[in-house]
């Protein structure tokens, strides 16, 4: 059973839902990228029996609406997850972040490494935008009012080809939470975490906690600058195209974890 509490930070109220564990061990926060909410990671809190598990959904999307700083960038978002540990009074923890989730624990883990056991970064973008991308972006937007058109499209860029081709499913799983954003919000969020993103490969590289990263075949982020990455099947929704990947680097994760509070 998940219980949902409201957390105030600089941003505005974030949704945090959290399923209680044994509190012997490190407890795991997730959070999802662009268009998704916690319900992303399903399959990965499914797999997990022996420990808390924590579920943001990040700001506009999911639970998480009630936005008092319109204005928020990836910085807000770091600073706002180790607000949220800090209110729930967790000291260590596990962290994994798909996509702009996933930029968010790196930037936070740069910001206070020692909150941080271990950390997965699925599809994680670390390039600096090129320039074309906003031109590009512009002109999807101007699609927004064909909200249905526009879903398929941006799953088209998402997934994988085979991916889509086996398990049609997979786009009716980013219809349902991108269904419930505002065409404003869809605006801001990619203009913040897509279009303005800087290159984050060095501050990769500067880690200083135990990381493990995954990266689909076909996913358009590339591979990031780290040691440990796993490519995988499919496109740049790995937790949904590859779950039992993302599952097996989790348990290594939580494995690292306890290896690092024995030490």
């Amino acid at each position: 059973m998940k219980e949902t509490r409201y957390i105030g930070t600089k941003i505005g109220s974030i949704a945090v839902h959290i399923q209680r564990g044994n509190d012997a061990f490190a407890p795991i926060v997730f959070l999802h990228g662009l268009y998704f909410e916690h319900h992303l990671w399903h399959e990965q809190v499914e797999a997990i029996d022996d420990r808390t598990v924590i579920l943001l959904d990040m700001p506009h999307h999911g639970a998480s609406t009630s936005i008092s700083k319109l204005d928020w960038r990836l910085v807000d978002c770091a600073t706002m997850l180790l607000d949220i540990l800090a209110e729930l009074n967790i000291d260590r923890v596990i962290a994994v972040g798909h996509s702009w989730g996933g930029r968010a624990i790196a930037q936070a883990a740069l910001m206070k490494p020692e909150v941080f056991a271990a950390i997965g970064l699925c599809n994680i973008p670390f390039r600096k935008s090129p320039r074309s991308l906003k031109l590009l972006t512009t002109i999807q937007h101007t699609l927004l009012s064909f909200r249905t058109f526009y879903i398929t499209q941006a799953g088209k860029s998402l997934y994988g080809k085979n991916s889509l081709a086996t398990r049609p499913e997979l786009l009716q799983q980013l219809r349902e939470p991108m269904a419930k954003l505002k065409n404003r919000e869809i605006k801001h969020a990619d203009r913040t975490v897509r279009i303005q993103s800087r290159d984050a490969s060095e501050d990769l590289q500067r880690l200083q906690v135990p990381v493990i990263a995954i990266a689909g075949e076909e996913d358009y982020v590339g591979i990031p600058p780290i040691a440990n990455v796993r490519i995988v099947e499919g496109g740049h929704i790995s937790p949904l195209e590859a779950p039992d990947r993302v599952n097996e680097m989790i348990s290594e994760l939580m494995e690292l974890s306890e290896h690092d509070i024995q030490n």
